[in-house]
């Protein structure tokens, strides 16, 4: 598969507007890594609290959009139905740029480790090539039902 749009990561995490962070999988090797894609627009409300002047990502959902593009990674295997995917550490994490409306983020996951319900990622966020954040994130894969509201 080299592209995923929205209506198949939904079908994939459970992430909807206006908490989807991912727009686009633009690459994806199973069981190894993934790439994709978000554009920060005017209206993304994460950006309506900061400097109205100069709105901003904050670097926490910069990592939460590395994630969600890991657990899609994680979770596009045939054994993985009805999964869902929780953080439960982050050991290191890190923003080296603002992250500015208008900016065009590309995205990087890397599974370090992985087994049935656990694993580990690396991920990285840049602009125009430039690293704006990246971190470490270890995560347990449980059914989603145990999880998500009914």
């Amino acid at each position: 598969m080299s592209e995923m749009f929205q209506s198949a990561i939904q079908r994939l995490i459970p992430h909807r507007y206006p908490f989807l962070l991912v727009d686009r999988v633009t690459e994806f090797v199973p069981g190894k890594h993934i790439a994709g894609t978000k554009t920060i627009t005017a209206n993304e409300p994460a950006c309506l609290g900061f400097d109205e002047e100069a709105p901003m990502v904050p670097g926490t959902l910069l990592i939460e959009m590395v994630a969600q593009l890991g657990a899609i990674l994680v979770l596009e295997r045939p054994n993985m139905q009805d999964k869902i995917a929780v953080i439960l550490q982050i050991p290191s994490a890190a923003m080296t740029k603002p992250v500015r409306v208008g900016d065009k983020l590309e995205l990087r996951a890397e599974v370090l480790k992985l087994k049935e319900s656990l694993g580990e990622l690396i991920g990285r966020a840049t602009v125009g090539g430039e690293l704006v954040a990246e971190g470490q994130m270890r995560f347990a894969i449980t059914d989603a039902k145990s999880i998500l509201p009914r």
